[in-house]
């Protein structure tokens, strides 16, 4: 072998396999909550796709970790050891389940590797601030403390409800959402007439919208999932009782939609994305290319379909910007971006800051209604 041609062999040896961007992605893609954690999972691997289509990021393609975490703590808390240990992943998406997020993403922010939340509304995120602490936890979905103040002043300020009444599961998603329409409703100096509880799989709530109505309520204020949800509407119908009834994003959820049929028609709540209302070309362009990519009409839950998409291409503005995938720099970024960020769920001229790891503010949340098989924006529903 000639010197220039060993000399050749010896570069093409030495040279590095060309590098990716290693990202997780985990949430429930089984059981019962597998609508929510597939939307949202489907909807970071379509900005994968288009990101990989288009150079990737700082030239890399991007390689999506996906892991199924069954909506199981312990299982969550696993999966994000073996994202930190054994993948390497440079930054992590999801999850849905708050109890999930809570028992997982304090490993990432002990590894100071970023998670940016999609879909867990309950999940710690601004609570990871501490004295000499850095937090790495963010969050691109509608917390449950925005949420129970938006579904309150819905009902009490503006539709002018008195007689609130409370039926929420019992999970920790649920009876923290409960303890948060509480809270709300205190700063209006009003009481519940009535709180009511359920288990996750129960199928008739008659017990609890009976104790409802016979306290006097005149709106019911529901935390829960689609499934459970879609019991509660149904028995409204079974005992006759017509009542508004509003609640956290869940309500979009195709499996209260379906399940609840013509009785989900007026529930309503408060959405960082309404499929019905695709107010800008990319909406549409995002929706459409879903539609046909999944072969799913409507998506099974727009929200964390939406919230997972813009949770990809806002981390890749953050490391776009920081010129690293080092986690400090990415989580440097991710407090001072300085274009702002524009996704599907909204504009943000300023999404998080050193103090506020909470993207989504009242200005990019829109209440929607359930209308016949899909939600619409609440002006379509009164037309």
């Amino acid at each position: 072998m000639t010197g220039r041609r060993l000399g050749l062999v010896v570069l093409l040896l030495a040279a590095p396999a060309l590098a990716e961007i290693k990202i997780g992605v985990y949430g429930p893609f089984t059981g019962g909550s597998a609508g929510m954690g597939v939307s949202m999972r489907n909807g970071v691997e379509m900005a994968a796709e288009e990101i990989n289509k288009a150079g990737g990021i700082l030239g890399q393609p991007v390689v999506l970790v996906m892991r199924d975490d069954e909506a199981k703590n312990e299982r969550g808390a696993q999966i994000m050891q073996e994202f930190l240990e054994k993948e390497k992943v440079v930054a992590v998406l999801g999850p849905i389940n708050t109890g999930v997020a809570d028992n997982s993403t304090r490993y990432a922010n002990e590894k100071k590797v970023p998670v940016i939340i999609n879909a867990s509304a309950g999940a710690k995120v601004n609570e990871y601030f501490a004295p000499g602490v850095e937090n790495y936890i963010f969050r691109i979905a509608a917390s449950d403390i925005l949420q129970t103040e938006l579904v309150v002043r819905e009902a009490i300020d503006v539709r002018k409800y008195k007689k609130p009444a409370l039926i929420c599961d019992d999970t920790n998603y649920g009876q923290g959402g409960c303890t948060k329409l509480k809270a709300a409703l205190t700063k209006r100096n009003m009481t519940p007439v009535s709180v009511g509880k359920f288990k996750i799989k129960d199928t008739d709530m008659t017990a609890q919208v009976q104790e409802a109505k016979a306290a006097g309520a005149d709106v019911l204020l529901v935390y829960g999932i689609g499934p459970e949800l879609a019991a509660l509407a149904n028995s409204l119908d079974r005992i006759g009782w017509k009542v508004d009834m509003l609640g956290g994003w869940t309500i979009s959820m195709e499996a209260f939609i379906k399940n609840a049929g013509k009785n989900g028609n007026g529930a309503a709540a408060p959405l960082t994305f309404i499929e019905g209302d695709l107010s800008n070309p990319r909406q549409k362009t995002f929706v459409e290319t879903y539609h046909v990519k999944y072969n799913q009409n409507p998506i099974a839950v727009a929200v964390a379909a939406a919230q997972g998409y813009d949770s990809l291409y806002l981390l890749k503005a953050a490391i776009d910007q920081a010129k690293s995938t080092d986690g400090t720099k990415i989580k440097e970024a991710l407090e001072n971006l300085k274009s702002g960020f524009s996704g599907i769920t909204g504009s943000y001229k300023r999404p998080f800051t050193p103090t506020d790891h909470e993207a989504v503010t009242e200005l990019v949340v829109k209440m929607g209604v359930v209308l016949n098989g899909t939600v619409v924006p609440e002006a379509a529903y009164k037309k």
